[in-house]
């Protein structure tokens, strides 16, 4: 199961239980429906910042040359999509039973609600992994940069990799400029 997808169940599977809660709250106590919801919502991103912090500092001790590390935003932003889509429509789904639900049409869940979803899982998890480096950079010695790219076998990120679908599968990972001399005539 690759990194995103397993981060994108978790969390749409917690914010499908979250809405559940806070529908439940809300029709105990109808004029705390504001502080209820605020509360659920900062429960979500402190979670989710917490795997992120995890992740950084995770991948902060595997690689100690910054340039060498993963690209754990284009995982977390997988998993925020995932976790939007799927926590709407399931969402949607469980409201055709349970009444209490607070949801908007399927429209609305698959795209307003997926997009606050992903959002919100997004800039929490980066906030995380951004602390999680710096947590572990503060007390790193000077390790030398190494600009010469990356393997292009790195199979760990083959399914985050941006620039993967552009890279010729042959090719080495980066080809050393050549220079030219122009001829004197």
């Amino acid at each position: 199961m690759s990194k995103w997808l397993l981060r994108g169940l978790v969390f749409a599977a917690l914010m499908v239980f979250i809405r559940l809660v806070q529908g439940a709250a809300i029709n105990a106590w109808e004029t705390k429906a504001g502080l209820i919801s605020v509360t659920l919502v900062v429960i979500f991103a402190i979670l989710v910042f917490v795997w992120g912090f995890i992740d950084g500092r995770t991948d902060a001790r595997a690689n100690p040359d910054p340039d060498r590390r993963q690209d754990l935003s284009m995982t977390w932003l997988l998993a925020g999509l995932f976790a939007g889509i799927v926590s709407g429509a399931v969402s949607w789904l469980i409201s055709l039973f349970y009444k209490d639900l607070y949801v908007g049409g399927l429209i609305n869940e698959l795209t307003t609600f997926a997009a606050f979803t992903a959002l919100l899982t997004f800039v929490a998890a980066i906030a995380g992994v951004a602390l999680g480096h710096w947590v572990i950079d503060r007390h790193a010695d000077d390790v030398p940069r190494q600009h010469h790219g990356l393997a292009a076998t790195d199979d760990d990120r083959a399914d985050t990799d941006v620039f993967a679908a552009v890279r010729h599968p042959d090719a080495p990972a980066e080809e050393a400029p050549t220079e030219r001399h122009p001829q004197q005539p």
